[in-house]
């Protein structure tokens, strides 16, 4: 069981990418975006899903072995190391210009993938500290806000017209990134204020989520100001920016044109694999913590990433998703397939 537990390890890969592209210059500045963007979808293209599930006992014993956590755990000093480096190197003159495009593309792959990603995942967990470590890896984005949207609104409104980010049939990703950042960022005000509302306490309140991500962020941001300069801001709010459009794309691509019923009581059907596109195709899932077997994480959000299932009935994406944030990225090549798939599913077949 160890042994399997160590493929989760590769997504190390792209973080010593990362690290040679802040230390190198050419082309070594982009070389955690042609492994992301390139070299893993032209093999998911001859990659066969895996859709094996683990038996009851493998399952047991996956979520009960530690070794899984900890290599959560260990993602968040790496992160905060490799923050810190990129903003120690990035503000050098010497750089041509796409060289810095290069390193600030790459720091904005570690915010979506291990910023946001990881942080996504230990926000799911019940403990304390694992929610701290949660929001301290959403804060290398400046979307601490993703942790109460995310666990208090998103899982509760999927697939239905009252979430943000459960992207409509034929609506282009360019659009849904406005609507849903905008009225996600809303939904966490309102969720939050509501909260210190039900204990008694006024919305600007130490005690307001919401009020306590502001002000954690805008600190952050004016020690790095002072300490390396404008300038560095400026280059890393551009990279947690690019952080915050990874993962925004992977919401486009998870719920695409899926709608849960309205029973005759006039509440949506429970939320079920079928709600959710799903992916087993294996480099994406290694290189996103299981991620993107998301048809089981919003059937049950608690069950941890290492020990998430396959389910027949679950609408398959048509490659990894990696390759499929690129294709959304072209809109009428994205409707044609998943459109497709979705009248398909419809019809029952």
């Amino acid at each position: 069981m160890k042994t399997k537990a160590l493929k989760y390890f590769t997504p190390l890969i792209l973080y010593a990418l990362a690290l040679v592209a802040f230390s190198g210059k050419g082309i070594f500045t982009w070389i955690p975006l042609i492994y992301a963007w390139i070299f893993l979808p032209i093999i998911e293209l001859f990659l066969r899903p895996d859709e094996k599930n683990m038996s009851a006992i493998e399952a047991e014993l996956a979520s009960n072995n530690r070794l899984y956590d900890l290599m959560l755990y260990i993602i968040v000093p790496l992160q905060f190391g490799a923050l810190f480096y990129y903003l120690m190197v990035i503000g050098q003159n010497k750089l041509l210009w796409w060289e810095t495009t290069g390193r600030i593309l790459s720091m904005g792959l570690l915010c979506g993938t291990f910023g946001i990603n990881v942080g996504h995942e230990l926000g799911h967990r019940a403990k304390k500290y694992e929610q701290l470590l949660a929001k301290a890896l959403l804060m290398t984005s400046l979307y601490m806000h993703f942790f109460i949207e995310h666990n208090k609104g998103h899982h509760k409104h999927v697939a239905t017209p009252q979430d943000p980010s459960s992207a409509r049939i034929n609506e282009p990703v360019y659009t849904f990134y406005f609507r849903t950042i905008i009225f996600s960022y809303f939904s966490a005000w309102r969720i939050s204020n509501s909260e210190v509302l039900k204990k008694g306490l006024p919305v600007l309140h130490w005690r307001n989520e919401m009020v306590q991500a502001h002000v954690i962020q805008f600190i952050f941001l004016i020690a790095i100001n002072l300490i390396f300069g404008w300038l560095v801001c400026v280059y890393y709010i551009f990279a947690a920016f690019i952080g915050i459009g990874l993962l925004e794309t992977v919401n486009y691509i998870e719920h695409y044109g899926l709608q849960r019923k309205m029973t005759a009581n006039g509440r949506y059907e429970r939320t079920m694999p079928n709600h959710s596109w799903n992916s087993n195709h294996l480099l994406g899932r290694l290189m996103l913590f299981e991620l993107s077997r998301h048809s089981d994480h919003h059937y049950l959000a608690s069950r941890k990433y290492q020990v998430l299932k396959h389910h027949d009935k679950a609408p398959q994406l048509p490659t990894g998703y990696p390759g499929c944030m690129l294709l959304s990225l072209l809109p009428p090549v994205w409707f044609y397939v998943m459109n497709r798939r979705i009248r398909k599913m419809e019809k029952g077949n």
